[in-house]
């Protein structure tokens, strides 16, 4: 997004970057959770993965948690240069919208014997107000740096000509803990609290110095 304000192209100018940021307190979560089964056949194999999954489908049907996505892969399994039967794997992406029923799905889950749990990634169900108080903060932060570099060169900032939105490299701050089948199944004590997300803008600014 670029802005344009009217004024004397002739002018000076100064141009500035600015960075603002601000957390929020995740209100929901996003978990994967992974079964395997072996087989002498492909057949075999899902037949075993199926029965593993299903032990899980009532944990998955709660109020509060979708299912977003399953992933299915079968495949013959080795053993160095050897064939050893096959495997199959299910991947099942989670999003949890009632956190307080974290520790108590986490629990249910690890309980039914999974390959491999990985999460809570923690994030916002809607970050627009986040991301603005971010995008002032950025301005006001570039604006800052402007009228710096104006006091430096013993003149005033003038208007602001130009501004667009810096590309954002960065992934938002979360926190994540994994988790295998081995693990207990009471969590209570690996302090899965929502965690707060950070949402971050950055902008490119361009002022009028005034003399």
């Amino acid at each position: 997004m670029t802005a344009t304000a009217p004024g004397a192209a002739d002018r000076p100018e100064i141009i500035t970057e600015g960075t603002g940021w601000f957390e929020q307190r995740a209100d929901q979560a996003e978990i994967d959770v992974s079964f395997s089964a072996t087989g002498k056949t492909r057949a075999a194999a899902v037949r075993e993965l199926g029965r593993r999954v299903a032990a899980a489908e009532p944990v998955l049907s709660r109020p509060g948690l979708t299912v977003r996505h399953r992933r299915l892969w079968v495949h013959t399994d080795w053993r160095g240069s050897r064939t050893a039967g096959c495997r199959a794997d299910e991947e099942i992406a989670l999003l949890i919208t009632e956190v307080e029923s974290l520790e108590d799905v986490l629990g249910r889950l690890i309980s039914t014997e999974p390959a491999a749990v990985n999460g809570p990634r923690w994030t916002l169900r809607d970050p627009s107000a986040a991301l603005r108080e971010a995008q002032q903060r950025a301005v006001a932060d570039a604006r800052d740096r402007a009228e710096g570099y104006a006091a430096a060169l013993g003149g005033l900032l003038g208007p602001l000509r130009r501004l667009s939105e810096a590309p954002d490299h960065a992934s938002p701050v979360a926190f994540r803990m994994a988790a295998r089948a081995e693990a207990a199944v009471d969590v209570q004590e690996l302090g899965l609290e929502p965690e707060p997300v950070r949402i971050t803008a950055r902008c490119t600014t361009s002022w009028s110095l005034l003399s």
